[in-house]
This record gives structure tokens, sequence and C-alpha cells, in this order.
């Protein structure tokens, strides 16, 4: 029986995929696996029985992902799951900004008398543009990106991408994939952007990137506050080098300017999209405890030989090892355990994960200890 808590609400429809092999606890110290969307878990204790944390959403700031490393526990998360309501949020954050909505809406709300005759000779104040015909900018082309840019392109829109890590030979064939982001910037009237949080692209939204901006284009972020400086940005914003921002994050330093449009973190906010993260969640999660697979984890390499049907997988989080098959197989095989087959994924600080399938095993030889022992963190029998 697996133990599993979850630290926010999680989608009944989500959870309605854990068999009887599972049962949601409240006590988080005993549990197996947690769930978990917005809450912080970096000041967090954890115990020594969680083996895994699913994320249902796909940014994972909010959770150490290394700490949990050190002690064997994948962090998977849900990419792709809410990329249709992300990408409708962000046609729609395009066409607020577009027809100036936000500002209109303000103003006739506060019409008291004389509606009409306002309305017609106030209406003209906010004139905005129609999106056919217009270039639209995707900064980043993973699931959300190139969904937004299909439907950009449905619209009548000319559609640019750029992205480091796109691969020539998956580029579609209705947007251009630029190499050199300046040169798509200067062209966009625009600018999307759908990359995770990180060190690479921590305030990457700054002067520069800013300055290779068409002048007047609109600036849209459903991705992270986190890739904008936003001094920068700021300064862009009083000059009208950027005519609008369109931003779902917003904070004391956005509040009540006239060219920025806030929206409180809508990006996934919908029934369909909770239940699409919370039933990827669970399903990670008890493939990764029925099977030993590792599959969409943010802190641990791929490693995935499809369901167990019979027999034993033994899996190890290991250390140290320069070549971690190796080095198990010799391990094993001085317990006289002889895997039909094996993988391993390395991380870049030397700690992996190694699965290796069966046919029968006796868990009393699995008792590491020495030298070998100091290496291998966790390791698990799943058998069927």
């Amino acid at each position: 029986m697996y133990q599993i808590t979850t630290l926010n609400k999680i989608s009944p429809v989500g959870l309605a995929n854990l068999t009887e092999q599972y049962m949601i606890t409240d006590k988080t110290e005993a549990a197996d696996g947690i769930l978990v969307r917005s809450q912080d878990m970096h000041e967090m204790d954890f115990s020594d029985s969680l083996k895994a944390v699913a994320r249902a959403g796909a940014g994972v700031n909010n959770i150490p992902l290394d700490r949990l490393a050190e002690k064997g526990v994948v962090v998977f998360n849900t990419p792709g799951a809410n990329a249709n309501a992300v990408k409708e949020l962000v046609l729609c954050g395009m066409f607020l900004a577009a027809r100036n909505v936000p500002a209109a809406l303000t103003w006739a709300a506060a019409l008291r008398e004389d509606v009409s005759k306002a309305v017609e000779k106030g209406k003209s104040q906010f004139a905005g543009s129609e999106v056919l015909g217009k270039t639209l900018g995707v900064v980043g082309l993973g699931a959300i990106g190139r969904k937004v840019a299909a439907a950009a392109n449905a619209l009548g829109m000319k559609v640019l991408g750029y992205d480091p890590f796109f691969k020539a030979d998956e580029t579609p064939a209705d947007f251009t994939v630029y190499e050199d982001l300046k040169e798509m910037l200067s062209q966009c009237d625009f600018v999307t952007l759908h990359l995770p949080a990180n060190d690479g692209t921590k305030g990457m939204v700054n002067e520069e990137f800013i300055g290779a901006m068409k002048e007047g284009a609109i600036l849209l972020n459903f991705s992270r506050d986190k890739l904008i400086k936003e001094d920068a940005l700021l300064a862009a914003l009083e000059s009208g080098k950027v005519a609008q921002y369109v931003t779902d994050f917003p904070n004391d330093n956005m509040i009540e300017r006239k060219n920025v449009v806030l929206l409180p973190h809508l990006g996934a906010s919908t029934a369909e999209a909770e239940d699409n993260c919370a039933t990827m969640a669970v399903m990670e999660i008890r493939d990764f405890f029925e099977n030993g697979n590792i599959i969409n984890s943010v802190n641990f390499p791929k490693v995935d030989m499809g369901p167990l049907k019979k027999g034993t997988r033994l899996a190890f989080f290991v250390k140290d090892m320069e070549n971690p098959v190796e080095e198990m197989l010799t391990v094993l095989s001085s317990a006289d355990i002889h895997p039909k087959k094996i993988q391993a994924g390395m991380r870049k600080d030397g700690i992996a994960y190694v699965l290796a399938e069966v046919d029968t095993v006796d868990t009393d030889a699995l008792l590491f200890s020495g030298e070998v022992g100091a290496k291998i963190l966790r390791h698990e029998v799943i058998t069927k």
C-alpha cells in the first residue's frame, strides 16, 4: 500500500486514477508520494519514506529539486497537460491588448447618464488594431508555444519562432524558426514568451532584448515573472518602445499602469486543465511505483522500460559511479542476481538512477555495505 498526500486541492478526476494500492493521507511524514500544485516546498522537511513528488502543472520553482534528488526522490511535472488552457489565455491577452479592451471596460463601467451619447463621443479613444496580417514572435517552442503558433497562424497572422533547443528537422511548415533572436524580435508586432524560469532565462527580457524589439510592439508573458528585468521593461513602457505589456503575474510595480494588462495567474485555471494535470501527475507516480519508470521528471533523466508484466525490477539511486550500469551489474552479480535488461540515467552531479529487470530475486541478498553501500542512496524492489 502506497500512501499519498496532497499539499493543495487536487482534481478528483485525477485522484480517481489511484487504485486500491494507494491511500490518501494527511500525514506528510508518512507519505510515499506527494501531489502538489503551487505550495512552496522549499522549507519543508522530508522523511525517508518519501519517494516521489508530482507537480500538477509545468513550473517547479516551488520545489527543491536538487535537495530531493540527493535523497533519491524523483520530482515529476506535467508538460503539455495545461497547454491548451494557457494557449487560449494568450490569445485572449493578445486581443485584449490589440483592441484596448481593459481600458474600454473600465471607462464604460463608469458611465452614469446619457450613456448612448457618451459612448458615441468617447469610443474613438479606444480604437485598436486587428491581428490579421500582424506578425507574432513566439519565444520558446514547447507544447504551449507551438499551440500558440498554430492558433495565431489560423487567425491569419505571420508567425515567427525562436528556441535554441528546437531541432531543425522539427520545423513546421506554417511558421519560420529563427536562430537569431534579435533578428526575429525586430519584425514582430506581438512577442509572446513561453520559457521555463531558470538560471539561463532569468531576466532575459532586458535592455538588449527590448532594444531589439520593433517600436511599439506588444509583449505578452504567460510563462514566469522572473523572465522580466522589470526596470528595463518599465522604462520601455514609459518611452513607448513597448506599447503594452500583458502578463499573468501581477506585482506591486505593475499595478495601475495604463499600458499594462494584469491577469491573476489564470493560465492553467480551467476545470479541464486541472483535471488533465492531476491525471497526468497521478499516472506518472503510478508508473514509477508500479514499474520503476521515470518519465517527465525534472530532477532525473528519463528511464523507461515500459510496463512490468511479470517478474521483478530493482531500482537504485546511486552516486559517484563513473559507469552506473557496469558498476551495478558487478554489484548484482556478486549477489548472484543477473538482470535480463538494465537501464540508467545520470545527472550532471553524478547522482544516477539504475533500473534492472530480473526473473526472481532474494531481497536478503540486497543488503549492501562498505564502499558499495556508500554509493547507494536508496533502492526499491518492484514485484508482480
